[in-house]
């Protein structure tokens, strides 16, 4: 099997919810699985806070997840136009699989979350992109022959899968273009890293 890596940080539940859809777009692709993964939050002087391992949910993410996978689905929800920093410290710590080219050629992608509609999705979207092109992904975005970009009055974007979660305590569902755009993703990534699968 073609192995995607769906890494993400989530602190309200919906990116995790978004990873979980795209990995269920990875799976759709016959020859394609979903490893997902998590990253632990961090305190302010960047130091790993909370158990080792993860109360529920996916584990969190190692190195060899990077060098494991044939492709990588990125997810943070926005924080002032970037990721969140949690996601960030465990790419700054990918050194040595930039120094050995772990990353390079295979596809990579990008999914946020947001509370306001204009909270920075597209300019979370874009700089998550920085560090992959660093590692030389070839970035894989949505094309607008996906009707639910065109049709969303929520989240979704060219550069990648996002969604508009709201201020209240509760965040809004995703929508059905939001669901629909998400799933697109991870098939689009899995059908890449078939074809470019040695």
């Amino acid at each position: 099997m073609t192995e995607i890596l769906v890494l993400y940080y989530s602190r309200h539940g919906s990116v995790a919810k978004m990873a979980r859809l795209i990995a269920r777009g990875v799976e759709s692709v016959p020859g394609a699985a979903a490893r997902l993964r998590t990253v632990p939050p961090v305190t302010a002087d960047h130091a790993q806070r909370g158990p080792a391992v993860p109360d529920d949910g996916p584990p969190y993410a190692e190195p060899r997840d990077l060098v494991e996978c044939a492709g990588l689905v990125l997810g943070s929800p926005t924080r002032f136009g970037n990721m969140a920093a949690p996601l960030k410290h465990f790419l700054d710590g990918t050194s040595a699989q930039w120094l050995s080219g772990a990353l390079a050629g295979k596809p990579g992608a990008v999914f946020t979350s947001t509370s306001s509609l204009h909270g920075g999705q597209e300019m979370t979207l874009l700089t998550m992109m920085m560090p992959l092109l660093h590692h030389g992904m070839l970035l894989v975005g949505l094309p607008y022959s996906e009707p639910a970009l065109s049709a969303t009055a929520a989240g979704g974007t060219p550069y990648g899968a996002s969604h508009h979660a709201g201020t209240g305590a509760q965040p809004r569902a995703l929508t059905r273009d939001e669901e629909a755009l998400c799933l697109a993703l991870g098939a689009r990534v899995a059908r890449v890293a078939l074809k470019l699968a040695p």
